[in-house]
């Protein structure tokens, strides 16, 4: 006001203060009312100062960086190019000014993951910073600072730690080891090492960053907040939940406090609470948290800034974690428009995001168009980020995860162990991530019955994530469920039961005993208990599971169809027939409502529901609901999948059942055909298949049809599974019943005494 009256509104002191007041602004969000000032302020320097004064390439620059804040990518680069060419022109290419700008255009190429862009600017502007004003100043340390925040993205934290802590040094001699700026290196070093899986490192310098800002901004400051936040964000990595909770409300208050309800760093501690929530199972107490962040974020920033497509693509987590999936789809949609529009189609938030959606459909069984999408995820960030970024190990592992479900164990192998390699690679063989492709890997090798494979996989999964979360992690819980899982398979119950219950101990500890985790120990200990005929104690064990899923989930979820499932099976072996027939029933009506009538699952449901009808004599009926299964898992699975052969051996026996010998071989046949082809010739189930035509070859007395079968089924059995295994016992009866047959129907029968 005291400027413009004296000097006129257009002079250039007037310029000066508009573009410190925008500055202001800018810093406090206020990018409406920040953009005008800037604006006037750059129309008089223009006006007064001619368009090539260097105060013209300084405003430029400004204006610019609000571009940038806000998302508005394309309009920020020709201003920083202007800016760029006025400055050269004018002071020359050595300048600091010049420096300035080459480092603000980097980040910009930074902020859409141009690395090779952005690589050379900010060494350029290194060098710079070195010749003009020494290799020691602060300018240099920030310079080095950002090209390890490069490096550190791209997934090079070998090139990133020593920028990082060359920086530190710089800082820590020329302003000292208790300046602000030095908790800002101590804080993203802390985040290189939180990236490892260096838990343990980073810690110690979350804690002296966040004692820096208290002790010289005040324990209300923002920064105090950002630090805090940082610091639950390690926690709630580690699994410390209830350390990082009480963080992250901490830092919401500081912020909201100091910076108002409305900023964008309360949205992102909002959406980071709400993270841990999710984790956690408690979605009803992370829904209004997201949602939240996301009102703050559309009026703050817009509705088309990538921050917006980040929240929008976590609530849609959110709702498929639930099986919302009509909910989630149209977020991650609208997320993916987003980042396609604002940093272009082959931007890794992009893939990013078409990996979440491809997740989505894998879980609804639309497994063709998941498959386009994890390949054009694939595509792009290869491309991006190069062959080696840790993303790319994370699209492959769940591109894998898609062609296990599918049964197409040659597709997945080389995707989980090419995964597996990057992780170790560029993350370290001990981190956490590598212990997930490892008991993916693992899993992988179970389902083809390689067991001997897998237990040394499973092993490695459980010692990594022990030494790196420590040992009552809920990663942990999952490493010693699919241990058990292993063991349980292999019928070796007295190592698969304390497994599964300190797996079952650790998630109730880590995340409350109604978390959907917890339901799914229940359900895992009730399984092993209903095989062992432990039926007394494998009842209360599901009826948990059942009422934990239903208050958690609700009751139409598929969880809940899964243990009203396994509950009817638990009535079935007890002859409780009447009990178990409208839990069938109950689980098949949710599957059909919620995944459709053509769903696997839903065969799944038709296929136990017609095998109870078998054993109640009610063939017909059986005979129907087996049909319907087999069309439904053909078309959505493929004729050779081996829900196919499980349906295909189960009408067989149906026909079995009826003396209908000449219609159930061909079925008993196809069934072993498949599994064969899918499984591999010494799969536990192939052993079942020949067990199951053996005795229908043995009913006919086709002994020597059946000998073969009997005795390869053995041979699997017993290259696969414990001398003690129940499957062992019981193809040895049925042979050793055969033989015993055959011996009587070989030996003459005496005849009559005479007197």
């Amino acid at each position: 006001e005291i400027s413009e009256k004296a000097l006129g509104k257009e002079h250039p002191l007037v310029a000066t203060i508009l573009n410190n007041l925008a500055d202001l602004y800018d810093t406090q969000y206020r990018y409406n009312d920040a953009e005008p000032l800037y604006k006037r302020a750059l129309e008089i320097r223009e006006k007064k100062l001619g368009k090539d004064h260097p105060d013209v390439a300084t405003n430029l620059n400004n204006l610019a960086s609000l571009y940038k804040a806000q998302g508005r990518y394309d309009e920020a680069k020709l201003l920083f190019k202007r800016a760029l060419e006025i400055s050269e022109k004018a002071l020359g290419k050595e300048h600091p000014l010049v420096a300035t700008i080459l480092n603000n255009l980097a980040d910009l190429y930074d902020t859409q993951y141009r690395y090779n862009d952005a690589e050379p600017l900010y060494r350029r502007s290194l060098e710079i910073w070195k010749n003009s004003l020494g290799k020691n100043h602060p300018e240099v340390a920030n310079t080095l600072y950002n090209l390890a925040e490069l490096y550190r993205q791209q997934g090079r934290y070998a090139e990133a730690e020593p920028l990082y802590r060359r920086a530190l040094d710089i800082r820590e001699k020329s302003i000292g080891k208790n300046h602000p700026d030095v908790a800002l290196i101590l804080n993203n070093l802390a985040v290189l090492y939180q990236a490892q899986g260096r838990y343990a490192e980073a810690e110690p310098l979350y804690r002296r960053s966040l004692e820096i800002w208290e002790n010289s901004l005040g324990k209300n400051h923002p920064e105090v907040a950002n630090t805090l936040y940082n610091l639950a964000v390690l926690y709630h990595a580690q699994g410390r939940y209830d350390e990082a909770e009480p963080l992250f409300k901490r830092a919401l208050k500081i912020s909201e406090k100091a910076l108002g309800k409305e900023h964008p760093l309360v949205a992102t501690i909002l959406n980071n609470l709400a993270e841990l929530y999710r984790q956690q199972g408690r979605y009803a107490e992370a829904e209004p948290l997201y949602r939240r962040a996301l009102d703050i974020r559309e009026k703050s920033i817009g509705k088309d800034h990538p921050d917006v497509a980040l929240i929008l693509n976590n609530l849609a987590v959110l709702y498929q974690a639930q099986d919302r999936y009509a909910e989630a789809e149209p977020l991650y949609r609208r997320s993916l428009e987003i980042w396609e529009n604002s940093l272009g189609k082959n931007h890794p938030e992009v893939a990013n995001t078409l990996y979440n959606l491809a997740s989505l459909y894998k879980a609804q069984g639309r497994y063709d168009e998941a498959k386009l999408l994890f390949k054009h995820a694939l595509e792009i960030s290869e491309k991006a980020l190069g062959k080696e970024h840790p993303l790319v190990a994370t699209i492959l592992n769940n591109f894998a995860l898609l062609y296990d479900a599918q049964y197409r164990y040659d597709k997945a192998e080389p995707l989980y162990k090419r995964s597996l390699e990057i992780r170790e690679k560029k993350l370290g063989k001990d981190h956490p991530d590598v212990a997930t492709n490892l008991n993916n890997l693992a899993w992988l090798y179970y389902e083809q019955g390689r067991y001997a494979e897998a237990e040394p996989l499973n092993k490695r999964s459980l010692e990594i994530r022990e030494k790196t979360l420590g040992k009552d992690h809920p990663e942990v819980a999952n490493s010693l469920n699919s241990l058990a899982e292993l063991y349980h398979a292999q019928g070796r119950y007295d190592k698969a039961e304390p497994l599964y219950r300190r797996s079952l101990e650790i998630r109730e500890k880590a995340l409350g005993k109604d978390h959907p985790a917890v339901a799914t120990s229940l359900n895992n200990l009730a399984l092993l208990y209903y095989e062992q005929g432990r039926y007394d104690e494998a009842e209360p064990l599901y009826r948990r599971s059942l009422k934990i899923r239903e208050k958690a989930l609700s009751k139409d979820h598929p969880a809940v169809a899964t243990s009203l499932n396994n509950l009817a099976w638990l009535y079935y072996e007890q002859g409780r027939y009447a009990e178990a027939e409208p839990l069938h029933k109950r689980s098949l009506e949710i599957r059909e409502k919620k995944l459709g009538k053509d769903h696997p699952d839903v065969a799944t449901n038709l296929n136990n529901l017609a095998w109870l009808y078998k054993a109640q004599g009610r063939y017909d009926e059986a005979k129907l609901l087996f049909r319907r299964a087999l069309e439904i898992s053909e078309k959505a699975l493929g004729k050779e999948h081996p829900l196919v052969a499980t349906i295909l051996n189960n009408l067989a026996d149906l026909y079995d059942t009826q003396y209908r010998y000449n219609d159930a071989e061909p079925l008993y046949k196809r069934a072993l055909e498949i599994r064969e082809a899918k499984l591999g010739k010494d799969h536990p189930d192939v052993a079942t298949n020949l067990n199951n035509l053996a005795w229908l070859y043995y009913e006919q007395g086709w002994y020597d049809e059946a000998e073969p079968l009997y005795q390869r089924a053995l041979s699997i059995f017993k290259a696969k599974l414990p001398a003690e295994h129940p499957n062992i016992k019981t193809v040895q009866a049925n042979y050793d019943a055969m033989k015993k047959e055959m011996v009587q129907k070989q030996t003459p029968t005496p005849s009559p005494t005479e007197n």
